[in-house]
């Protein structure tokens, strides 16, 4: 039987509880009407648009002083989100609609990343050292697969593309890893597996690793795999800083889908990753819309693997407007 409460869902209660409905919700107004928004973000290829954005100006365009947080996972950011202490954050799916099914005030304001759907040219995939005697999605059962946070989306589309396989995708045992750590952990065999997304796939395979699988892409077509998110509060509160906030990442993400070298030399300032292996990585897409019926899906496999009771209602997490 699931728990009723992941531990970032406790957490983010708990964050709730202290703070009221939701705590230091409002990002400060500067003079001129710019307002500072905190958003939290992960330091993978994912969120390249959003440091171009920041690089480019675009978000100084539209009145926004933007300060990025780096955090391990979406979920890790949820409570900092509930409690205030950033405005907007970016975040797998999965854990903003585990979020939503306990009730916690969050909702997703604006895409984040999609999957490319062709799994030989993807920027996420399960990876096993060289010498492993695995060999796809369906050897996985039984194993220990690393993730970069427990009940994610790393979590319901690996068991999705072990079950396709004819593997039992109840038995696959996952740790939680943070992403720069996992390719020496899959090196030196501290894992059987590893669920990871660029640039550290680059970086693994680049020290021997294997990929067996393509936890997105051939999981479901058109994944949309994160979001970026704040509390319906805020959302309530500052209508024209979402406008706005929206505004600058959609004209970031344009700029990253035509300007792949831009992404690439982007993406060696706030990762470890070296510059050789940036020209390696596979892209990722970057839709202005988030895909509604890709999170049905998202929300049914949750609800398959036991994550939740019910599918979540993923319309009412999806802030309108």
């Amino acid at each position: 039987m699931r728990r009723l409460l992941a531990p970032v869902v406790a957490l983010s209660l708990l964050a709730l509880a202290a703070c009221g409905s939701g705590g230091k919700t409002s990002g400060s107004t500067e003079p001129g009407g710019t307002t500072k928004l905190k958003v939290g973000v992960i330091p993978i290829v994912d969120v390249a648009p959003i440091y171009l954005g920041k690089e480019k100006g675009f978000f100084a365009q539209h009145k926004i002083d933007l300060e990025l947080v780096q955090q391990s996972g979406g979920a890790a950011a949820i409570p900092g989100v509930i409690a205030g202490d950033f405005q907007l954050a970016f975040g797998n799916v999965t854990s903003v609609l585990l979020a939503g099914s306990q009730n916690l005030p969050l909702r997703i304001v604006a895409n984040g990343v999609s999957s490319t759907g062709d799994p030989k040219t993807d920027f996420a995939g399960v990876v096993v050292p060289a010498d492993s005697p695995l060999q796809s999605p369906k050897d996985l059962a039984g194993k220990t697969v690393a993730i970069n946070n427990l009940k994610n989306i790393n979590d319901v589309t690996t068991r999705a593309i072990v079950e396709k396989a004819g593997g039992d995708p109840a038995s696959v045992k996952f740790v939680e890893l943070g992403f720069p750590d996992m390719p020496a952990a899959v090196a030196n065999h501290k894992v059987d597996a590893a669920a990871m997304v660029e640039p550290f796939l680059s970086a693994s395979i680049s020290q021997g690793a294997r990929v067996i699988g393509a936890q997105y892409a051939d999981a479901t077509a058109n994944l949309t795999v994160a979001s970026y998110f704040a509390t319906q509060q805020y959302v309530s509160q500052n209508k024209a800083v979402i406008d706005n906030f929206r505004a600058a990442l959609q004209q970031s993400m344009q700029y990253a889908q035509e300007h792949p070298d831009e992404v690439r030399r982007i993406v060696t300032t706030y990762t470890t990753i070296k510059a050789d292996v940036a020209q390696k990585i596979k892209l990722p897409a970057w839709p202005q819309e988030t895909n509604v019926d890709s999170l049905k899906t998202v929300a049914e496999l949750m609800r398959k693997y036991g994550h939740t009771q019910s599918t979540v209602d993923v319309n009412k997490l999806i802030a309108t407007g």
